[in-house]
Protein backbone atom coordinates (compact mmCIF):
# COMPACT_ATOMS: atom_id res chain seq x y z
CA UNK A 1 0.00 0.00 0.00
CA UNK A 2 2.82 2.40 0.82
CA UNK A 3 4.49 1.61 -2.49
CA UNK A 4 1.23 2.28 -4.34
CA UNK A 5 0.86 5.60 -2.50
CA UNK A 6 4.38 6.69 -3.36
CA UNK A 7 3.87 5.68 -7.00
CA UNK A 8 0.70 7.74 -7.21
CA UNK A 9 2.39 10.76 -5.63
CA UNK A 10 5.24 10.64 -8.11
CA UNK A 11 2.83 10.16 -11.00
CA UNK A 12 0.68 13.16 -10.15
CA UNK A 13 3.71 15.37 -9.73
CA UNK A 14 4.98 14.23 -13.12
CA UNK A 15 1.67 15.27 -14.65
CA UNK A 16 1.82 18.60 -12.85
CA UNK A 17 5.35 19.24 -14.04
CA UNK A 18 4.30 18.60 -17.63
CA UNK A 19 1.19 20.75 -17.48
CA UNK A 20 2.42 23.71 -15.46
CA UNK A 21 5.61 25.20 -16.92
CA UNK A 22 4.26 28.67 -16.18
CA UNK A 23 4.87 28.11 -12.47
CA UNK A 24 8.60 27.96 -12.99
CA UNK A 25 8.71 31.69 -13.80
CA UNK A 26 11.11 33.48 -16.11
CA UNK A 27 11.30 30.54 -18.55
CA UNK A 28 12.90 28.30 -15.92
CA UNK A 29 12.33 24.56 -15.61
CA UNK A 30 9.17 23.20 -14.02
CA UNK A 31 9.50 22.47 -10.28
CA UNK A 32 10.39 19.01 -9.04
CA UNK A 33 8.18 17.16 -6.55
CA UNK A 34 9.12 17.33 -2.87
CA UNK A 35 9.63 13.63 -2.23
CA UNK A 36 9.58 12.39 1.35
CA UNK A 37 13.26 11.49 1.21
CA UNK A 38 14.19 14.95 -0.03
CA UNK A 39 12.12 16.67 2.65
CA UNK A 40 13.66 14.48 5.34
CA UNK A 41 17.15 15.33 4.15
CA UNK A 42 16.48 19.08 4.08
CA UNK A 43 14.84 18.95 7.50
CA UNK A 44 17.62 16.91 9.10
CA UNK A 45 20.27 19.31 7.80
CA UNK A 46 18.28 22.30 8.98
CA UNK A 47 17.66 20.89 12.45
CA UNK A 48 21.37 20.15 12.78
CA UNK A 49 22.02 23.84 12.05
CA UNK A 50 19.51 25.06 14.62
CA UNK A 51 20.81 22.68 17.26
CA UNK A 52 23.10 23.26 18.97
CA UNK A 53 23.61 26.77 17.46
CA UNK A 54 20.43 28.15 19.04
CA UNK A 55 20.85 26.44 22.41
CA UNK A 56 21.73 28.99 25.09
CA UNK A 57 23.82 27.14 27.65
CA UNK A 58 24.43 30.22 29.82
CA UNK A 59 21.06 31.89 30.38
CA UNK A 60 18.92 28.96 29.26
CA UNK A 61 16.38 28.53 26.53
CA UNK A 62 17.33 29.40 22.97
CA UNK A 63 19.20 32.22 21.24
CA UNK A 64 16.95 34.49 19.20
CA UNK A 65 19.43 36.40 17.02
CA UNK A 66 21.23 34.24 14.44
CA UNK A 67 22.84 35.50 11.23
CA UNK A 68 22.59 33.97 7.79
CA UNK A 69 25.76 31.91 8.34
CA UNK A 70 24.43 30.70 11.75
CA UNK A 71 26.65 33.05 13.74
CA UNK A 72 24.90 33.77 17.03
CA UNK A 73 24.59 37.43 17.97
CA UNK A 74 23.87 38.72 21.50
CA UNK A 75 20.22 38.33 22.42
CA UNK A 76 18.26 41.50 23.10
CA UNK A 77 15.46 39.72 24.96
CA UNK A 78 13.92 36.38 25.82
CA UNK A 79 10.55 36.18 24.06
CA UNK A 80 7.96 33.68 25.27
CA UNK A 81 6.56 32.82 21.84
CA UNK A 82 9.98 32.08 20.37
CA UNK A 83 11.11 30.04 23.38
CA UNK A 84 7.95 27.93 23.34
CA UNK A 85 8.02 27.40 19.59
CA UNK A 86 11.62 26.18 19.70
CA UNK A 87 10.69 23.81 22.51
CA UNK A 88 7.73 22.40 20.60
CA UNK A 89 9.78 21.87 17.44
CA UNK A 90 12.54 20.00 19.26
CA UNK A 91 9.98 17.66 20.81
CA UNK A 92 8.16 17.19 17.50
CA UNK A 93 11.41 16.32 15.72
CA UNK A 94 12.32 13.85 18.48
CA UNK A 95 9.04 12.11 17.66
CA UNK A 96 9.54 12.38 13.90
CA UNK A 97 13.06 10.91 13.76
CA UNK A 98 13.48 8.05 16.24
CA UNK A 99 17.19 7.82 15.48
CA UNK A 100 17.68 11.27 17.01
CA UNK A 101 14.98 11.05 19.65
CA UNK A 102 17.20 11.27 22.71
CA UNK A 103 19.20 14.21 21.39
CA UNK A 104 16.19 16.32 20.48
CA UNK A 105 14.15 15.35 23.48
CA UNK A 106 17.10 16.73 25.43
CA UNK A 107 16.79 20.05 23.61
CA UNK A 108 13.04 20.06 24.25
CA UNK A 109 13.58 19.47 27.95
CA UNK A 110 16.14 22.24 27.98
CA UNK A 111 13.51 24.58 26.55
CA UNK A 112 10.83 23.34 28.93
CA UNK A 113 13.07 24.01 31.92
CA UNK A 114 13.50 27.60 30.74
CA UNK A 115 9.76 28.09 30.28
CA UNK A 116 9.13 26.70 33.75
CA UNK A 117 12.02 28.24 35.63
CA UNK A 118 12.55 31.60 33.94
CA UNK A 119 9.57 32.60 31.76
CA UNK A 120 7.10 31.63 34.50
CA UNK A 121 5.96 34.49 36.76
CA UNK A 122 6.60 32.89 40.15
CA UNK A 123 5.19 35.87 42.03
CA UNK A 124 1.87 36.48 40.29
CA UNK A 125 1.29 33.44 38.12
CA UNK A 126 1.23 32.92 34.39
CA UNK A 127 4.14 33.43 32.02
CA UNK A 128 6.00 36.60 31.11
CA UNK A 129 5.61 37.83 27.54
CA UNK A 130 9.18 39.10 27.36
CA UNK A 131 12.23 39.32 29.62
CA UNK A 132 15.61 40.90 29.08
CA UNK A 133 18.50 38.93 27.64
CA UNK A 134 19.45 37.69 31.12
CA UNK A 135 15.94 36.47 31.89
CA UNK A 136 14.86 39.35 34.13
CA UNK A 137 11.93 41.74 34.07
CA UNK A 138 12.81 45.02 32.43
CA UNK A 139 10.59 48.11 32.77
CA UNK A 140 11.47 49.06 29.21
CA UNK A 141 9.92 45.81 27.99
CA UNK A 142 6.88 45.99 30.25
CA UNK A 143 5.16 43.29 32.27
CA UNK A 144 1.84 42.87 30.43
CA UNK A 145 0.95 39.30 29.49
CA UNK A 146 -0.91 37.98 26.47
CA UNK A 147 -2.85 34.80 25.75
CA UNK A 148 -1.00 34.35 22.44
CA UNK A 149 2.25 33.66 24.26
CA UNK A 150 0.63 31.53 26.96
CA UNK A 151 -1.06 29.40 24.30
CA UNK A 152 2.35 28.46 22.95
CA UNK A 153 3.46 27.37 26.43
CA UNK A 154 0.50 24.97 26.47
CA UNK A 155 1.41 23.80 22.97
CA UNK A 156 5.07 23.19 23.72
CA UNK A 157 4.68 21.57 27.13
CA UNK A 158 1.91 19.27 25.93
CA UNK A 159 4.13 18.08 23.08
CA UNK A 160 7.03 17.36 25.44
CA UNK A 161 4.63 15.36 27.61
CA UNK A 162 3.35 13.40 24.60
CA UNK A 163 6.83 12.53 23.36
CA UNK A 164 8.79 12.12 26.59
CA UNK A 165 6.13 11.41 29.19
CA UNK A 166 7.59 14.06 31.50
CA UNK A 167 5.54 14.90 34.58
CA UNK A 168 7.01 18.41 34.58
CA UNK A 169 5.74 18.94 31.04
CA UNK A 170 2.20 18.00 32.02
CA UNK A 171 2.41 20.30 35.03
CA UNK A 172 3.59 23.25 32.91
CA UNK A 173 0.91 22.64 30.28
CA UNK A 174 -1.81 22.44 32.91
CA UNK A 175 -0.52 25.49 34.77
CA UNK A 176 -0.64 27.56 31.59
CA UNK A 177 -4.11 26.27 30.69
CA UNK A 178 -5.44 26.83 34.21
CA UNK A 179 -4.09 30.39 34.20
CA UNK A 180 -5.89 31.06 30.93
CA UNK A 181 -9.06 29.57 32.38
CA UNK A 182 -8.88 31.68 35.53
CA UNK A 183 -7.81 34.99 34.00
CA UNK A 184 -8.50 35.17 30.27
CA UNK A 185 -11.57 33.14 29.35
CA UNK A 186 -14.62 35.24 28.46
CA UNK A 187 -17.60 33.66 30.26
CA UNK A 188 -20.15 35.88 28.56
CA UNK A 189 -19.29 35.74 24.87
CA UNK A 190 -16.87 32.83 24.72
CA UNK A 191 -13.30 32.85 23.58
CA UNK A 192 -10.53 34.59 25.44
CA UNK A 193 -9.60 38.12 26.42
CA UNK A 194 -6.17 38.70 24.93
CA UNK A 195 -4.23 41.23 26.98
CA UNK A 196 -3.79 40.60 30.70
CA UNK A 197 -2.06 42.67 33.36
CA UNK A 198 0.72 41.06 35.31
CA UNK A 199 -1.61 40.48 38.26
CA UNK A 200 -3.98 38.46 36.07
CA UNK A 201 -6.61 41.14 35.44
CA UNK A 202 -7.94 40.96 31.89
CA UNK A 203 -7.78 44.25 29.98
CA UNK A 204 -11.21 44.56 28.39
CA UNK A 205 -11.07 48.01 26.85
CA UNK A 206 -8.90 50.99 25.94
CA UNK A 207 -8.91 54.65 26.85
CA UNK A 208 -10.12 56.53 23.73
CA UNK A 209 -8.38 59.67 25.00
CA UNK A 210 -5.00 57.92 25.05
CA UNK A 211 -2.60 58.15 22.09
CA UNK A 212 -2.87 55.23 19.68
CA UNK A 213 0.30 53.59 20.97
CA UNK A 214 -1.23 53.42 24.45
CA UNK A 215 -4.43 51.78 23.19
CA UNK A 216 -2.64 48.73 21.80
CA UNK A 217 -1.69 45.39 23.30
CA UNK A 218 1.35 43.22 22.63
CA UNK A 219 0.09 42.27 19.16
CA UNK A 220 -0.64 45.87 18.20
CA UNK A 221 -4.41 45.43 18.59
CA UNK A 222 -6.72 47.77 20.49
CA UNK A 223 -7.34 46.53 24.03
CA UNK A 224 -10.63 44.72 24.44
CA UNK A 225 -10.78 43.26 20.93
CA UNK A 226 -10.32 39.64 19.97
CA UNK A 227 -8.22 38.38 17.10
CA UNK A 228 -8.10 35.55 14.67
CA UNK A 229 -4.39 35.12 15.32
CA UNK A 230 -4.68 34.42 19.04
CA UNK A 231 -7.67 32.14 18.67
CA UNK A 232 -6.25 29.92 15.93
CA UNK A 233 -3.19 29.33 18.10
CA UNK A 234 -5.34 28.67 21.15
CA UNK A 235 -7.07 26.04 19.01
CA UNK A 236 -3.72 24.57 18.07
CA UNK A 237 -2.58 24.47 21.69
CA UNK A 238 -5.79 22.95 23.02
CA UNK A 239 -5.74 20.23 20.36
CA UNK A 240 -2.24 19.30 21.52
CA UNK A 241 -3.22 19.45 25.19
CA UNK A 242 -6.27 17.23 24.67
CA UNK A 243 -3.93 14.39 23.67
CA UNK A 244 -2.30 14.31 27.12
CA UNK A 245 -4.86 15.88 29.48
CA UNK A 246 -8.24 14.15 29.68
CA UNK A 247 -9.93 16.64 31.98
CA UNK A 248 -13.45 17.51 30.74
CA UNK A 249 -12.70 21.24 30.87
CA UNK A 250 -9.91 20.79 28.32
CA UNK A 251 -12.26 19.04 25.90
CA UNK A 252 -14.89 21.72 26.51
CA UNK A 253 -12.49 24.57 25.72
CA UNK A 254 -11.14 22.73 22.66
CA UNK A 255 -14.67 22.40 21.26
CA UNK A 256 -15.32 26.05 22.07
CA UNK A 257 -12.17 27.26 20.30
CA UNK A 258 -12.87 24.98 17.35
CA UNK A 259 -16.37 26.31 16.74
CA UNK A 260 -15.25 29.91 17.22
CA UNK A 261 -12.58 29.52 14.57
CA UNK A 262 -14.62 27.43 12.16
CA UNK A 263 -18.03 29.04 12.56
CA UNK A 264 -17.34 32.66 13.58
CA UNK A 265 -13.86 33.68 12.46
CA UNK A 266 -13.91 31.82 9.14
CA UNK A 267 -16.45 33.30 6.72
CA UNK A 268 -17.47 32.95 3.10
CA UNK A 269 -16.06 33.03 0.51
CA UNK A 270 -13.11 31.46 2.34
CA UNK A 271 -11.41 34.15 4.40
CA UNK A 272 -10.80 34.86 8.07
CA UNK A 273 -11.98 37.87 10.03
CA UNK A 274 -8.73 39.22 11.44
CA UNK A 275 -10.09 41.45 14.23
CA UNK A 276 -13.35 41.12 16.14
CA UNK A 277 -15.22 42.81 18.95
CA UNK A 278 -15.71 41.04 22.24
CA UNK A 279 -19.09 39.70 21.03
CA UNK A 280 -17.61 38.53 17.69
CA UNK A 281 -18.63 41.33 15.35
CA UNK A 282 -16.04 41.69 12.61
CA UNK A 283 -13.86 44.77 12.35
CA UNK A 284 -12.95 45.67 8.72
CA UNK A 285 -9.42 44.56 7.88
CA UNK A 286 -7.28 42.87 5.24
CA UNK A 287 -7.18 39.19 4.30
CA UNK A 288 -4.04 37.42 5.53
CA UNK A 289 -3.50 34.61 3.04
CA UNK A 290 -0.91 32.89 5.21
CA UNK A 291 -3.29 32.67 8.15
CA UNK A 292 -6.03 31.38 5.85
CA UNK A 293 -3.99 28.40 4.68
CA UNK A 294 -2.54 27.79 8.14
CA UNK A 295 -6.02 27.74 9.69
CA UNK A 296 -7.18 25.21 7.11
CA UNK A 297 -4.59 22.82 8.48
CA UNK A 298 -5.22 23.70 12.13
CA UNK A 299 -8.95 23.00 11.80
CA UNK A 300 -8.33 19.58 10.28
CA UNK A 301 -5.68 18.82 12.88
CA UNK A 302 -8.03 19.82 15.71
CA UNK A 303 -10.75 17.62 14.27
CA UNK A 304 -8.39 14.67 14.74
CA UNK A 305 -7.99 15.34 18.48
CA UNK A 306 -9.79 13.10 20.99
CA UNK A 307 -13.57 13.49 21.05
CA UNK A 308 -13.59 15.84 18.03
CA UNK A 309 -15.49 14.94 14.85
CA UNK A 310 -13.64 14.77 11.53
CA UNK A 311 -16.69 15.90 9.58
CA UNK A 312 -17.64 17.22 6.18
CA UNK A 313 -18.35 20.72 7.50
CA UNK A 314 -14.76 21.09 8.72
CA UNK A 315 -13.28 19.94 5.42
CA UNK A 316 -15.59 22.32 3.57
CA UNK A 317 -14.31 25.30 5.55
CA UNK A 318 -10.68 24.17 5.30
CA UNK A 319 -10.94 23.66 1.56
CA UNK A 320 -12.70 26.99 1.14
CA UNK A 321 -9.89 28.82 2.92
CA UNK A 322 -7.25 27.33 0.64
CA UNK A 323 -9.32 27.73 -2.54
CA UNK A 324 -9.91 31.39 -1.74
CA UNK A 325 -6.21 31.95 -1.07
CA UNK A 326 -5.44 30.34 -4.43
CA UNK A 327 -8.03 32.58 -6.12
CA UNK A 328 -6.89 35.88 -4.62
CA UNK A 329 -3.51 35.44 -2.98
CA UNK A 330 -1.63 33.08 -5.29
CA UNK A 331 1.11 33.99 -7.75
CA UNK A 332 0.43 32.09 -10.96
CA UNK A 333 3.68 33.18 -12.58
CA UNK A 334 6.29 32.44 -9.92
CA UNK A 335 4.36 30.31 -7.44
CA UNK A 336 3.88 31.10 -3.76
CA UNK A 337 1.28 32.93 -1.71
CA UNK A 338 1.28 36.70 -1.27
CA UNK A 339 1.21 38.23 2.18
CA UNK A 340 -2.08 40.12 2.21
CA UNK A 341 -4.84 41.73 0.19
CA UNK A 342 -8.58 42.27 0.09
CA UNK A 343 -10.96 39.36 0.51
CA UNK A 344 -12.02 39.76 -3.13
CA UNK A 345 -12.66 42.33 -5.88
CA UNK A 346 -9.02 43.48 -5.98
CA UNK A 347 -5.59 41.98 -6.51
CA UNK A 348 -3.34 41.32 -3.53
CA UNK A 349 -1.63 44.56 -2.55
CA UNK A 350 1.28 43.16 -0.51
CA UNK A 351 3.10 40.70 -2.74
CA UNK A 352 5.88 39.91 -0.33
CA UNK A 353 6.54 36.17 -0.01
CA UNK A 354 7.03 35.51 3.73
CA UNK A 355 8.73 32.32 4.89
CA UNK A 356 6.04 31.12 7.26
CA UNK A 357 3.25 31.71 4.74
CA UNK A 358 5.05 29.58 2.16
CA UNK A 359 5.66 26.81 4.70
CA UNK A 360 2.03 26.79 5.79
CA UNK A 361 0.95 26.90 2.16
CA UNK A 362 3.03 23.81 1.40
CA UNK A 363 1.47 22.03 4.36
CA UNK A 364 -2.13 22.93 3.48
CA UNK A 365 -1.77 22.16 -0.22
CA UNK A 366 -0.28 18.75 0.55
CA UNK A 367 -3.13 18.02 2.93
CA UNK A 368 -5.81 18.93 0.36
CA UNK A 369 -4.02 17.16 -2.46
CA UNK A 370 -3.97 14.03 -0.35
CA UNK A 371 -7.69 14.37 0.41
CA UNK A 372 -9.03 15.63 -2.92
CA UNK A 373 -6.26 15.01 -5.43
CA UNK A 374 -8.25 12.50 -7.43
CA UNK A 375 -11.05 15.04 -7.87
CA UNK A 376 -8.90 17.90 -9.18
CA UNK A 377 -5.38 18.66 -10.33
CA UNK A 378 -5.52 22.11 -8.75
CA UNK A 379 -3.76 21.23 -5.51
CA UNK A 380 -1.25 18.96 -7.22
CA UNK A 381 -0.10 21.71 -9.55
CA UNK A 382 -0.07 24.41 -6.89
CA UNK A 383 1.84 22.15 -4.52
CA UNK A 384 4.55 21.52 -7.09
CA UNK A 385 4.79 25.25 -7.81
CA UNK A 386 4.82 26.10 -4.12
CA UNK A 387 7.72 23.77 -3.49
CA UNK A 388 9.48 25.14 -6.55
CA UNK A 389 9.32 28.67 -5.16
CA UNK A 390 10.48 27.57 -1.70
CA UNK A 391 13.40 25.57 -3.03
CA UNK A 392 14.42 28.24 -5.52
CA UNK A 393 13.99 31.36 -3.42
CA UNK A 394 13.70 30.72 0.32
CA UNK A 395 16.05 27.86 1.20
CA UNK A 396 19.59 29.19 1.54
CA UNK A 397 21.74 27.23 -0.95
CA UNK A 398 24.98 28.10 0.82
CA UNK A 399 24.29 27.88 4.56
CA UNK A 400 20.96 26.07 4.75
CA UNK A 401 17.84 27.21 6.56
CA UNK A 402 15.14 29.56 5.28
CA UNK A 403 15.30 33.25 4.47
CA UNK A 404 12.60 35.35 6.09
CA UNK A 405 11.23 37.07 3.00
CA UNK A 406 11.49 37.24 -0.77
CA UNK A 407 10.21 39.56 -3.45
CA UNK A 408 7.46 38.31 -5.70
CA UNK A 409 9.98 37.06 -8.27
CA UNK A 410 12.07 35.30 -5.64
CA UNK A 411 14.81 37.84 -4.97
CA UNK A 412 15.80 37.73 -1.32
CA UNK A 413 14.70 40.56 0.93
CA UNK A 414 16.80 41.54 3.92
CA UNK A 415 20.06 40.13 5.20
CA UNK A 416 19.00 36.49 5.28
CA UNK A 417 19.16 36.16 9.08
CA UNK A 418 18.03 32.72 10.19
CA UNK A 419 16.52 33.67 13.56
CA UNK A 420 14.84 36.66 15.14
CA UNK A 421 12.31 36.85 17.98
CA UNK A 422 9.44 36.11 15.58
CA UNK A 423 11.37 33.69 13.33
CA UNK A 424 11.96 30.31 14.92
CA UNK A 425 12.01 26.91 13.21
CA UNK A 426 8.39 26.06 14.01
CA UNK A 427 6.46 26.78 10.79
CA UNK A 428 9.10 25.38 8.46
CA UNK A 429 9.93 22.23 10.40
CA UNK A 430 6.29 21.38 11.03
CA UNK A 431 5.49 21.71 7.33
CA UNK A 432 8.40 19.51 6.26
CA UNK A 433 7.54 16.86 8.86
CA UNK A 434 3.86 16.84 7.94
CA UNK A 435 4.36 16.61 4.19
CA UNK A 436 6.98 13.88 4.53
CA UNK A 437 4.57 11.89 6.69
CA UNK A 438 1.78 12.33 4.15
CA UNK A 439 3.88 10.93 1.32
CA UNK A 440 4.99 7.97 3.41
CA UNK A 441 1.57 7.03 4.77
CA UNK A 442 -0.68 4.56 2.94
CA UNK A 443 -3.73 6.08 1.37
CA UNK A 444 -7.13 5.58 2.97
CA UNK A 445 -9.28 3.40 0.70
CA UNK A 446 -11.80 5.41 -1.26
CA UNK A 447 -9.95 8.71 -0.86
Amino acid sequence: MQAESRTRNLAIFAVAAALLPIFAGADGPAPSPPTAAKLRGILAAEMARWHPAAVDREVGGFHQEIDRDWTVRPDRSKFLVYQARMTWTAAAFAEFDPSRRDEYLGYARHGLAFLDGVMRDVEQGGFHWMLDADGRLDPALGDEKHVYGTAFVVYAAAKVRAVGGDELALKVARDAFDWLEAHAHDPQHGGWFEAVRRDGTAITGYDPAAPVAKRQDRLGVYYGYKTMNSHIHLLEALAELAKVDDRPIVRERLREAFHIVRDKIAVEPGALNVYLTRDWRAVPAHDSFGHDVETAYLLVEAAEAPHMPDDEATWKVARGLVDHALDWGWDEEFGGFYDKGDAFAAAAYDRTKVWWTQAEGLNALAMLDRKFGRQTDRYTGALAAQWGFIERSLIDPEFGGWYAEAERDGRRRGDGAKASPWKADYHTSRALMNVARLWEAPETPGK
